[in-house]
């Protein structure tokens, strides 16, 4: 040890390239891992840029100007039916509690390809020409451009999601979304009292409360879940009265206050 400290007395200057050396170890990793996280964004979209291509999307678009009248109506149809299937895809995540949950990106409107995915759709629906009108060919034309467009962005958004899943959060609110996930199935449990229900409701909207931002309509779904009827026999969906006990929704061993935050 004697020997350490005589030789560290000695040399210490070393410390400064040292720290240089590491730093710069550093800026290189992050910055490779930058470019490779990049590379893989290029990769996805040009799978689904092709994806598109061989469902005949491109070339339908190119031959558009030219086609019959009769075919406009046809070719709406089939792009009203992808627009409708990537809203119902995008509102399978934007209603379902235990999906925000497990991929939070979907709903966080900072991250840049979610917001993407968001003006796309926008674009879509404005682009979507009113039920019973006669559409021209321009029209068809910039519809399944918004369309593609939509489906596109929709795609990498999902792709990167579930991806990097909660990865964004600290150590301490990936715990809080753990417990959520956990107690949304005793919340939605058609087995649980209602009393079980109640308390686990709360300490799930507790638990993501500053985490994920919930819709109205989502908030809705939910507490349709959560105050489903219950088997014949069971007691009624009625929260229990302010200082009533109930089993926690956690730990069957222990009680709580419906609503307290154990």
């Amino acid at each position: 040890m004697e020997a350490f400290w005589t030789f560290a007395g000695t040399y210490w200057w070393l410390v400064f390239p040292m720290f240089g050396l590491a730093s710069a170890a550093g800026n290189a990793w992050t910055k490779n891992a930058k470019r490779r996280h990049q590379q893989r964004l290029e990769v996805i979209r040009a799978k689904a840029e092709l994806t598109a291509a061989k469902r005949g999307v491109g070339a339908a678009a190119a031959s558009e100007a030219s086609a019959p009248a009769d075919t406009l109506p046809a070719q709406l149809d089939d792009l009203r039916a992808v627009h409708d299937e990537v809203v119902k895809r995008w509102l399978d995540y934007e209603l379902d509690v235990a999906k925000l949950i497990a991929f939070p990106s979907m709903s966080d409107g900072r991250d840049p390809l979610t917001a993407g995915f968001l003006r796309a759709k926008k674009v879509a629906d404005r682009a979507r020409p009113a039920d019973g009108a006669k559409p021209t060919p321009e029209q068809v034309t910039e519809y399944r451009k918004a369309v593609t467009e939509f489906e596109v962005a929709f795609d990498l958004a999902e792709h990167e999601a579930r991806r990097v899943r909660d990865s964004g959060f600290t150590d301490s609110e990936r715990k809080r979304l753990a417990t959520a996930s956990r107690l949304l199935a005793v919340a939605t449990d058609q087995a649980a009292t209602p009393a079980e229900r109640h308390v686990a409701y709360q300490r799930v909207r507790e638990e993501i409360d500053g985490l994920i931002a919930l819709s109205d309509e989502a908030v809705e779904v939910l507490e349709k879940k959560v105050a489903r009827e219950l088997p014949a026999g069971r007691p009624s969906t009625t929260p229990p009265p302010p200082g009533t006990t109930v089993p926690h929704p956690a730990d069957p061993g222990r009680t709580a206050e419906p609503g307290a935050h154990a």
